[in-house]
């Protein structure tokens, strides 16, 4: 076992390490990070804050990513993937399966399901795919996969693509410029310590950026879900920010025009990322959305 808290559930075939925090009385809550991003990726104010609302906050690394089981093997053609689904290891409906699965290890028959970026597309997947577990859904920083939408700035499409240096010094300060040019402008100053911080956790905790490149190949095969966002019947959250250089805020509100009923938080503030000056507003928002559920 890693020398950190948390433990392994075999979930859909394979091994997912998680974490299980928060009130365990409380409701589940499970985060679904994004991609080439760990779980530490979500910040542990912003899950203490959702425990101090009273959820089960569970996270877990996806697979090819972190302490989870690592695809080995799996081929995947990025120029490919976006014309034909079979060019992609696996897709994101499988990381959706993980999820579920997840829940089913835990024992776990309802949870509310919260994703960023790449884990806003699988959230909405698995409340497609596997409604019946799903009390409460909040995409944020994501998009439906259709087309045109939620496009990325030059620069950011630049630095998200850029290979990450295998040696540990220019791996760190690789991770963390990605962040910041991905990340608030507006908040940029406060936020340094933390990306440089997460940038060296990563690193440490664990370098795979083959398994990133199996999962954006699984983000370019993925089908629009917007007919099928359609039939949502949860209570839905978009949380969006107008600074998002990654995916624009086009695809936030694409998620909430798709979803019958939804609530569509946009912060001015906010890029891909949770800056710690958001943190608390979004909490409520999803606080808010999950008591819908009631």
């Amino acid at each position: 076992m890693p020398e950190e808290p948390g433990a392994y559930a075999t979930s859909n075939g394979i091994q997912l390490w998680y974490r299980d925090e928060g009130d365990q009385s409380g409701e589940p809550l499970l985060l679904i990070m994004g991609l080439s991003s760990q779980l530490i990726a979500w910040p542990q104010a912003f899950v203490d804050g959702l425990g101090g609302r009273g959820f089960r906050v569970i996270r877990f690394d996806n697979r090819d990513c972190g302490l989870s089981e690592k695809i080995e093997g799996g081929t995947y053609d990025l120029l490919e993937a976006g014309r034909n689904a079979k060019a992609a290891a696996y897709q994101l409906t499988d990381m959706a399966d993980d999820a579920a699965g997840l829940l089913d290890h835990l024992g776990i028959e309802q949870a509310h399901i919260v994703g960023a970026s790449m884990g806003g597309m699988i959230a909405q997947s698995v409340a497609i795919r596997h409604a019946a577990k799903v009390r409460s859904l909040c995409s944020i920083m994501s998009t439906t996969g259709a087309p045109f939408i939620g496009l990325p700035t030059l620069q950011a499409a630049i630095a998200v693509s850029v290979p990450t240096p295998p040696e540990r010094e220019k791996a760190i300060a690789h991770i963390a410029n990605v962040m910041r040019i991905i990340g608030s402008r507006t908040h940029e100053a406060e936020e340094q310590e933390f990306r440089l911080q997460l940038a060296r956790e990563s690193y440490s905790r664990m370098f795979y950026p083959q398994g990133g490149q199996r999962q954006l190949a699984a983000i370019l095969a993925a089908p629009n879900r917007t007919a099928d966002l359609s039939h949502v019947k949860v209570p839905t959250l978009a949380v969006h920010g107008a600074e998002d250089s990654l995916i624009n805020i086009s695809g936030g509100r694409a998620t909430h025009n798709a979803v019958p009923d939804s609530t569509f938080l946009e912060l001015a503030t906010m890029g891909h990322d949770l800056p710690e000056a958001v943190q608390a507003e979004v909490i409520a928002a999803i606080d808010a959305n999950a008591r819908k559920s009631e």
